[in-house]
């Protein structure tokens, strides 16, 4: 009997699977520890922005304003066609947005890469030169707006100082003329975004070796053309990275706008998203201003392919 027990008992594992097998199980854990840890605060982000999200397109196919609950109700795809079809506003505030992000951008990108050029070189009281370059992007749109209101005032601005040196008229506001409110904007915000260029183009212009130039010079290249040919290709990438976060959030601006004009004079400042808050908060039409901001949505999604894939964003330079 105790033969048969013996011969029935299965052999024992080797000594080197079993080490191998502890080996796995300690090597897996210290590999899921840091997702377990990031687990939490990951679920809890993807809870902000997907509940958001996922309500703003229930919303947009429905007839949705808290003050005539009578007309809420499944609209299906009424209120896209309504924004297509028969509101100019829509068509307005899009072509406004197109054209104020086109000059925001393409100048602040203009002035930022000029910064970033002369803060980078060597000079005295360069440290408090970079300060006052960039404190005005620490500067919330709102108190910006603030600020710009009082410059632009008519009894005590600029413009009460250009009439007393005489150009132009007492009582002037440039941003109650149509012909002037667009400018005196954009002038408003260049001083807040500009320093939002020169930030990443300088660091960018700080990683490249000076041993290109040096080299450079000794081929007896010029400084243009070391511009053209050393410092724009090393640019790059941080030129479309910033141009297109910026495109973003110029075309999702609200707050200056709204604080400095109102969208006014006659609508001639009103931006699609400026647009849909005023559809949302001021006419309380939730479900109509849920589907502008999906048309919004879509818009700046396939620009942003379309611009990062005609870019070549990430590839070599030739």
């Amino acid at each position: 009997m105790a033969q048969a027990a013996a011969v029935a008992k299965p052999p024992a594992p080797p000594r080197r699977s079993r080490a191998r097998s502890r080996a796995r199980r300690t090597s897996a854990t210290p590999r899921r520890l840091p997702y377990l840890l990031i687990a939490p605060a990951a679920l809890l982000m993807l809870g902000f922005i997907a509940y958001p999200v996922i309500s703003v397109f229930y919303y947009s196919l429905q007839h949705y304003n808290p003050t005539k609950p009578w007309r809420n109700g499944f609209a299906g795809f009424d209120n896209f066609v309504h924004a297509f079809t028969e509101d100019p506003i829509f068509w307005d505030t899009l072509v406004f947005s197109a054209k104020w992000v086109i000059v925001e951008v393409s100048l602040q990108l203009l002035f930022g890469l000029a910064l970033a050029l002369i803060v980078n070189q060597t000079f005295v009281g360069r440290s408090l030169g970079r300060a006052l370059v960039f404190s005005p992007w620490a500067v919330s749109g709102v108190l910006t707006s603030a600020i710009w209101v009082l410059l632009y005032n008519s009894q005590t601005g600029i413009t009460r100082y250009l009439a007393d040196m005489g150009i132009g008229e007492y009582g002037t506001s440039w941003l109650s003329d149509t012909s002037t409110v667009f400018s005196a904007a954009i002038v408003a915000d260049l001083w807040r975004g500009v320093p939002f260029f020169a930030i990443l183009i300088l660091a960018d212009l700080q990683s490249i070796s000076k041993d290109l130039y040096e080299a450079a010079e000794v081929d007896g290249a010029s400084r243009v053309r070391q511009f053209l040919h050393i410092t724009l290709p090393h640019l790059k990438d941080a030129i479309i990275l910033s141009t297109l976060l910026r495109a973003v959030w110029e075309f999702n601006n609200v707050d200056l706008l709204y604080t400095l004009t109102g969208g006014g004079p006659a609508g001639e400042t009103t931006t699609l998203p400026l647009y849909i808050a005023n559809t949302s908060v001021d006419a309380h039409n939730f479900g109509y201003a849920s589907a502008l901001t999906t048309v919004a949505f879509v818009i700046l999604l396939f620009c942003s392919m379309v611009y990062l894939r005609l870019s070549k964003f990430g590839g070599e330079s030739k």
